[in-house]
């Protein structure tokens, strides 16, 4: 069993060290994204399923309360999946394909930005909010998986963890999103905090 346990720790410690020696451009080309959007008056709206789901509301949680920085004023994240009237609502009376998409109408205006999470790329309500928010003029960040999938083309900006194994991507997804928050509120606030800022 422990030879198990650290086989499963080294799998994800490479699948981690792999993605940020290829990918931490586009990790901090997010970063700059939302930060752009928060600082010039815009939200963030994330949404995903299942274990991605929790992901859009830890990072969402992170963003309105705070990461590491206590004294910051709150940022404008919300998860379209937490309101489970409205998913409900959705889900019954026009598909559950819609239930993010029909947020997105509601909820999205130009300067906003998104973050679409799936480990497979092919959800389809995913992939529907995505056509919405490209419909309306919001800039979309995709956090995926595998190849990436159908969303990947749609993206503004494609975070993809190219692992066949959903729990080694969302695993990374979870630091991309502490990296995310921490990149963002340097930027945000650490002239506030007296701290060097970050160049994004």
């Amino acid at each position: 069993m422990t030879s198990l346990i650290n086989d499963i720790v080294a799998a994800s410690l490479e699948t981690k060290r792999r993605y940020f020696e290829e990918q931490s451009d586009r990790v901090k080309a997010a970063a700059a994204l939302i930060s752009s959007a928060f600082r010039e008056g815009g939200k963030l709206l994330l949404f995903g399923n299942g274990g991605s789901s929790c992901d859009a509301q830890h990072i969402a949680g992170e963003f309105v309360n705070r990461f590491l920085n206590g004294n910051r004023r709150a940022l404008p994240a919300l998860s379209l999946s937490t309101d489970g009237g409205v998913l409900t609502c959705l889900a019954n009376d026009t598909g559950f394909e819609n239930v993010f998409a029909r947020q997105v109408e509601a909820f999205g205006s130009k300067g906003d930005v998104c973050l679409a999470i799936s480990t497979s790329g092919n959800s389809a309500n995913v992939v529907a909010a995505i056509k919405q928010a490209k419909s309306m003029g919001l800039l979309v960040i995709g956090m995926l998986g595998r190849d990436g999938g159908q969303c990947a083309p749609l993206c503004d900006l494609a975070l993809t963890v190219q692992h066949e194994d959903t729990q080694r991507i969302q695993e990374t997804h979870n630091l991309i999103g502490h990296i995310l928050c921490e990149l963002v509120e340097l930027d945000l606030f650490a002239a506030e905090e007296g701290q060097k800022d970050v160049d994004l």
